[in-house]
């Protein structure tokens, strides 16, 4: 292996036949011991740097944090295979991920064994049989061994082989790809499991250790996430297994970071689309604002008979109830009603999966109320469910959530945190309706009121903005918001109303 790099410039206070020289030359990658060069006549140096599994980044692990973190530690090393841990942490607090699915590429014709704690989403050792591996290891039983891919993808293993002998019995495995931000739950904030890795020549000695690269991992529902290369750190410590009060140290460690992507915004919408919308509504108007066109996304076939770029067509409230396949005809009547003019091609769906209404339920001198609801549409229940709503000027006016668990989110003054009750934090999936028939399926539904006081913000502005969530997040995705706020113009609010009232019957008793 041999790169050639030629350096042209211009030679200034150096004259012939002298030639100018580096003080010193050395590699950057982290993980190589470079010793001084030596110089070979006036117009060569040279250097060998060897590869030291025990050096370390000159940046710490604290100053390398980030969404995601993944360790790669080496705990058992022989000359021709070693031992690895996956550690998967999550750091974000609403941050998540759900049926994980973690794939990474290996340089160095590597391939997967054994292992505890996960399993390769497909069992393969074709690629070994037919090429390099087999030759190389023609004694080894490959009808035993788990994946030859250069690429392979791992998936955590389900409840039922936390247990198991030969698969499970490792610490924080085996719970469906389920990672938890800490402040919901500490003991599901990380996943782990075990592999044996056979290498290759010319790295058969039990010092040559070489993590896989280019790491990548994402979950069903959840954020996509950027990860960096592995950088050798501080080799890892654990509790030891026997339980003494003693620590085991890794052999080698690698920490790889990955931290989640914003949405990329396109011509007919987002590249990477979010999964979730929101829709808003309020007392003081009889019509709802639903998920824009498209929020999570559209097919943009020709055949298609509705519209990507018109926008949503406003409903009646109860309207986000039912799926909306079911809504076309009462919203039609609903436009016939109020005489709004319906454009020729109805627009598309919003075809998210989870839809969240906020509706603005009350707003008096000393405080308000809003209402959240979440909407399960698709056909997979989420357990340890929650979401956050960020409200800029309007947080710090937070009391309470009645029928779910709220509170403000530690380290934040203007988002709200929410989760199910422990024994009812699962939002289920759509159903049937009692009439298959001929009644419309019906979503998973979770709902409370928030109660705000304005003594800490008397200033704002409820109705007009302040009470609307400019952020909302659902299992660590960022649902899509409406493009317009409902208007206050179709109904008065009550308490003015009131106000006027006692105004004119004050009037009337001084005449």
């Amino acid at each position: 292996m041999e790169v050639q790099i030629r350096l042209v410039g211009t030679q200034f206070g150096v004259g012939a036949p002298n030639v100018p020289m580096p003080n010193n030359i050395s590699l950057a990658n982290d993980g190589y011991r470079c010793p001084l060069p030596t110089f070979e006549g006036n117009n060569q140096m040279q250097l060998c740097c060897i590869r030291d599994p025990r050096s370390r980044t000159n940046i710490t692990v604290e100053d390398q944090d980030g969404d995601l973190i993944i360790m790669y530690d080496v705990i058992r090393a022989y000359d021709t295979n070693y031992w690895a841990q996956v550690s998967i942490s999550n750091h974000n607090p609403l941050g998540r991920l759900d049926n994980w699915k973690l794939s990474w590429e290996w340089m160095r014709e590597e391939f997967i064994h054994a292992m505890k704690g996960a399993y390769p989403h497909a069992v393969d050792t074709s690629e070994c049989i037919y090429g390099p591996q087999g030759r190389y290891y023609r004694d080894l039983d490959f009808s035993a061994a788990l994946n030859c891919e250069r690429r392979p993808t791992i998936i955590d293993l389900p409840p039922t082989k936390a247990n198991d002998t030969n698969l499970g019995r490792i610490p924080f495995c085996c719970r469906n790809g389920t990672i938890l931000p800490r402040n919901v739950d500490p003991s599901k904030s990380t996943s782990i499991f075990q592999m044996e890795v056979y290498k290759m020549p010319p790295d058969i000695n039990r010092t040559e250790l070489i993590p896989p690269q280019n790491w990548k991992i994402n979950g069903t529902l959840n954020p996509e996430y950027q990860c960096g290369s592995p950088v050798q750190v501080l080799p890892s410590r654990f509790p030891d297994s026997s339980g003494l009060p003693t620590e085991s140290t890794a052999i080698a460690s690698w920490k790889v970071v990955c931290n989640i992507t914003q949405a990329k915004q396109g011509t007919l919408g987002r590249l990477i689309s979010p999964r979730c919308c929101v829709s808003f509504s309020a007392f003081f108007n009889d019509s709802a604002i639903p998920c824009s066109t498209c929020a999570c996304g559209c097919n943009n076939s020709p055949s298609q008979t509705c519209s990507v770029t018109e926008p949503a067509l406003l409903v009646r409230p109860d309207a986000l109830l039912v799926p909306f396949e079911n809504r076309t005809i009462e919203t039609l009547d609903w436009y016939a009603m109020k005489g709004f003019s319906v454009p020729n091609q109805l627009a598309c769906g919003d075809n998210c999966g989870v839809s969240i209404n906020w509706h603005l339920l009350s707003d008096n001198r000393g405080g308000w109320t809003a209402r959240i609801t979440l909407f399960n549409w698709g056909e997979t229940d989420f357990p340890d469910w929650f979401a956050a709503v960020q409200l800029d000027k309007a947080a710090p006016g937070f009391e309470g959530v009645y029928s779910i668990n709220g509170s403000v989110l530690p380290g934040s003054n203007n988002t709200i945190f929410l989760q199910g009750f422990p024994g009812s934090n699962y939002l289920v999936a759509e159903k049937d309706g009692d009439n298959p028939r001929k009644d419309p399926r019906v979503p998973g539904k979770q709902q409370s009121v928030i109660s705000f006081t304005k003594k800490t913000t008397p200033n704002i502005d409820v109705a007009t903005g302040d009470g609307f969530p400019t952020k909302v997040i659902f299992n660590g995705e960022e649902c899509a918001l409406p493009t317009m706020l409902p208007s206050s113009g179709c109904k008065m609010n009550v308490a003015t109303s009131l106000f006027g009232l006692i105004i004119l019957l004050a009037l009337f008793l001084m005449h």
